[in-house]
């Protein structure tokens, strides 16, 4: 069945970033799996190419556009070429909305230009070691004093951590009878705040996650982002992005592997013949594919509704959950279909089933999307 979510303009993006791709991150995979994150040079040149905030307004250096096809072309083609990292969706998909759509004037003119330029990688700063999906439980305390914020505790999984030089930290403010929280802005270099070293992680090795560490770190009250003490509301706002975000990848993934799997199987023999004249073989392809068919349709609808305002929390937490578990069904029935030699890290399959892992934890863990989907259809 033919997909009728990207139009003319959305291929011709697609090819210019791929060439992008192969030329500047493909050759250096490897190298960056071994350094646990990509080269700074080449955030630069992903800027200076205008793949990195495309949808801030042109006098940020953006280009004005609000598309969401062109956050998920991008996202298929970091999949397919092999190179594992969460830089763009991070950037693109996750941050760019509480810089758009929060920030000030004066905050934005501050660090949009440097976004935009590569001269600005973003963290977001939610998790903790304390409380993974359960936000309500963070225990970092931004407490004022003057025209300051003074932030005492710790974050912890923090993707791009090792490198950002802007942390928007969730912490807990005290308004609302205790339960606020608010998005504060650390700038790298400020007194009180460092960043750990890349966390020596399974899979998705290419990016660096770590912790972030905050003692009496004095940060100016003009970089609250959005409402002071509606941090939850903030993020409760951008977490159907982030979930769609994460399931593009995920069907995305299962796609590339259902490829690989199809060229190994027609390529290797046993019993005397390919692997793909197998019944049992030609079944499993049949409902892999299948399975991916349905879920790319239900993802592809997911993304026209974002882009009209219309995805609910319930469907983005549906797409990431079933996304996420197909993708991890799909790859593992494919490694098998590999046999010894999907378990060889020289084998791309090794790669993709280990990178695989995480989808159904962070972004909010299946379970919780479950709960989340469940509470919703029984009117909680």
């Amino acid at each position: 069945m033919r997909r009728t979510l990207y139009e003319e303009e959305h291929e011709a993006f697609r090819s210019a970033f791929r060439s992008f791709l192969d030329r500047e991150a493909v050759p250096f995979v490897e190298k960056w799996e071994h350094a646990g994150t990509p080269d700074r040079d080449f955030v630069v040149k992903a800027a200076q190419a205008g793949f990195l905030g495309f949808e801030f307004a042109p006098e940020y250096g953006g280009l004005g556009v609000g598309d969401f096809r062109y956050n998920a072309v991008m996202t298929e083609e970091v999949v397919s070429s092999g190179m594992a990292g969460d830089l763009f969706s991070m950037q693109n998909d996750i941050i760019v909305p509480y810089l758009r759509d929060l920030a000030s004037d004066e905050q934005k003119a501050r660090w949009l230009p440097r976004f935009t330029s590569g001269q600005c990688v973003t963290a977001l700063a939610m998790t903790e070691p304390g409380a993974g999906s359960d936000l309500a439980s963070i225990a970092t305390t931004a407490r004022r004093d003057g025209d300051e914020l003074v932030l005492n505790g710790s974050k912890t999984f923090i993707t791009s951590g090792a490198t950002c030089d802007l942390a928007i930290v969730l912490a807990r403010t005290g308004e609302r009878g205790g339960r606020g929280t608010t998005l504060v802005a650390v700038e790298y270099g400020t007194p009180g705040f460092e960043r750990g070293k890349p966390m020596d992680k399974i899979g998705r090795k290419g990016q660096d996650t770590a912790e972030l560490f905050f003692d009496d770190c004095r940060v100016p009250v003009g970089n609250i982002i959005g409402e002071p003490g509606g941090g939850f509301t903030h993020v409760k706002a951008s977490l159907p992005r982030e979930r769609l975000s994460i399931a593009v990848s995920g069907v995305a993934s299962a796609r590339h592997a259902f490829g690989l799997a199809l060229e190994h199987t027609r390529e290797r023999t046993a019993f005397g013949a390919p692997l793909a004249q197998l019944q049992s073989v030609r079944m499993a392809l049949a409902e892999m594919h299948t399975d991916i068919a349905v879920m790319q349709e239900y993802i592809d609808r997911c993304v026209l509704a974002l882009d009209a305002g219309e995805l609910t929390p319930e469907e983005a937490a549906g797409a990431k959950y079933k996304a996420t578990e197909l993708q991890w069904d799909v790859v593992d029935q494919v490694l098998q279909l590999f046999g010894g030699y999907g378990y060889m890290e020289e084998y791309p399959i090794a790669r993709i089933w280990r990178d695989a892992r995480i989808q159904r934890i962070y972004g909010g863990s299946n379970e919780v999307m479950k709960d989340l989907i469940g509470r919703s259809v029984v009117g909680r």
